[in-house]
């Protein structure tokens, strides 16, 4: 299957999605970098496959990713992605759109600890 995380010939363009977020990815982030959100570890724009992700928590294998109106990727290909994530990867994948984060990030927190709180249980 080749390298699953982070690819080499994608590094240089994941460096750029770091370095160039939307502001929906850096509100997010200020909430979910350093461990603040209660000791989970995120990153940032981790490659998967051919994919890369908006944030991924290693310790619970769940994916963040925020849409916006201009969302770079069509439907399908997010559908893509999430199918390969879930079946390759056995990864979770949570969507939200871009403005809730802006009108309600206490509900992306709570679903984050929610599914922590679920996947620690089972």
């Amino acid at each position: 299957m080749g390298k699953l995380i982070n690819r080499d010939d994608q590094k240089a363009f994941r460096k750029k999605l770091r370095n160039e977020p939307t502001a929906a990815e850096t509100t997010l982030w200020k909430f979910l970098r350093n461990k603040q959100l209660e000791g989970l570890k995120f990153r940032r724009q981790q490659g998967f496959g051919s994919y890369i992700v908006d944030f991924y928590c290693p310790e619970l294998q769940l994916v963040i990713e925020l849409d916006g109106e201009n969302h770079f990727y069509s439907e399908e290909y997010d559908d893509a992605r999430t199918q390969y994530l879930q079946k390759e990867a056995g990864i979770t994948v949570m969507r939200f759109e871009n403005k809730t984060v802006f009108m309600n990030l206490d509900l992306i927190i709570s679903e984050i600890l929610e599914y922590r709180d679920k996947k620690n249980n089972l």
